[in-house]
């Protein structure tokens, strides 16, 4: 199986969705607890949540994989995003419950991970890094956005309830600061939702290793609480009722990047 999709569109943006695979290797899948083998942490539905990217002539990238398998959004040297706080690793061992990934003793070795690193991990950065050379050499900049998704209340990670909309430029790093006050403006324009940037979700490692304003190339996360579009609990169904009412918040979010994108670059 490829390790992931791509979709060419011929705008500027690219949209990234390192999360959303389900994909379970029959061979890491007899080790892993039956829990795991549900892969609760999955970015579910973010593919069918914004269907509209083709209309937007967005270039798509989804992996394939579950993160049980390989984490595409970490380091590769599995280093802390996020240090003194809670994290899962490049392969993970724990779920976001705490609870165990692999039946005791059947974890991976540091010989394993590196061979996933190369097999998984890698392929998906050289498509990301294809994708947004092709990108900035067609229209002079290129656009990142990081789709996931998260569900609303999980305590190792955060306190109470997540806001709905938590959009993420690495503090400020990723992304023009303009463009990021337009996007905050425009997630605040949807009352029925709450939104921040910059709060717990920061942006993960594609976030802050791609996104290189000096370079005309504009990084935002959008982590979205699940419970806006979905049921959060096994079998994790899709809700198109809630998602028909926050696909026009996302949709607008996406079309204001697109539009100061022109504005900036005249293109």
């Amino acid at each position: 199986m490829d390790v992931y999709r791509f979709t060419q569109g011929s705008g500027p943006l690219l949209v990234s969705m390192p999360h959303v695979g389900t994909h379970l290797p029959p061979e890491l899948a007899g080790r892993m607890t039956s829990v795991a083998r549900t892969m609760p942490d999955t970015d579910w539905h973010v593919g069918r949540l914004y269907d509209f990217l083709g209309g937007l002539d967005a270039n798509v990238l989804a992996a394939t994989h579950s993160r049980y398998v390989i984490d595409l959004n970490r380091p590769p040297d599995d280093a802390s995003l996020y240090p003194g706080s809670s994290v899962t690793g490049l392969c993970p061992v724990d779920r976001f419950d705490d609870g165990p990934v692999y039946e005791v003793g059947r974890e991976p070795h540091k010989a394993e991970i590196a061979g996933r690193r190369a097999a998984y991990w890698q392929p998906y950065h050289d498509a990301i890094a294809a994708a947004l050379s092709q990108i900035h050499s067609q229209h002079g900049y290129a656009l990142l956005f990081e789709a996931h998704s998260i569900r609303s209340v999980v305590p190792r990670f955060f306190e109470g309830r997540l806001p709905d909309i938590n959009l993420g430029t690495a503090g400020g790093a990723s992304a023009d600061p303009e463009l990021a006050a337009l996007l905050v403006e425009c997630a605040g324009e949807a009352l029925d939702y709450t939104s921040v940037l910059n709060g717990r979700f920061k942006g993960g490692y594609i976030t802050r290793h791609y996104g290189a304003p000096r370079d005309h190339v504009h990084a935002v996360q959008l982590e979205l609480a699940q419970l806006t579009y979905m049921n959060e609990d096994p079998p994790f169904e899709f809700d198109e009722a809630k998602a028909n009412r926050v696909r026009p918040a996302l949709r607008a979010i996406v079309e204001t990047m697109l539009r100061w994108g022109r504005a900036r670059y005249g293109r």
